[in-house]
């Protein structure tokens, strides 16, 4: 979310870029540093902060909204799937793999 608009400036120039989203619904990365602080247990509020599900984020809706191409893998096939169909076109796209 720090830099979505850069999908706007992909569909602008027309740029031959892939995003991959590895949509995780949370900032795993805060959960981790909350740990090395000896923080183990989130109580709600603090969980509400870390996690992205309440409501969680549609990244191929926010793709589509700023004119990039997008869909969803939900398995390993949809991926590799997308991925050869993305890279085998012109133009901005962005891949939301559910993890």
């Amino acid at each position: 979310m720090y830099t979505v608009q850069g999908l706007w400036t992909q569909a602008r120039e027309k740029l031959d870029v892939v995003t991959i989203i590895f949509s995780n619904r949370t900032y795993a990365i805060l959960h981790g540093e909350m740990r090395n602080v000896g923080v183990n247990a989130f109580g709600e509020n603090a969980r509400r902060m870390l996690d992205l599900d309440q409501p969680a984020l549609d990244w191929v809706a926010l793709a589509k909204g700023m004119g990039v191409e997008a869909a969803r893998a939900d398995t390993c096939e949809r991926f590799d799937a997308l991925l050869d169909s993305a890279l085998s076109r012109p133009g901005p796209f962005l891949i939301e793999a559910v993890i």
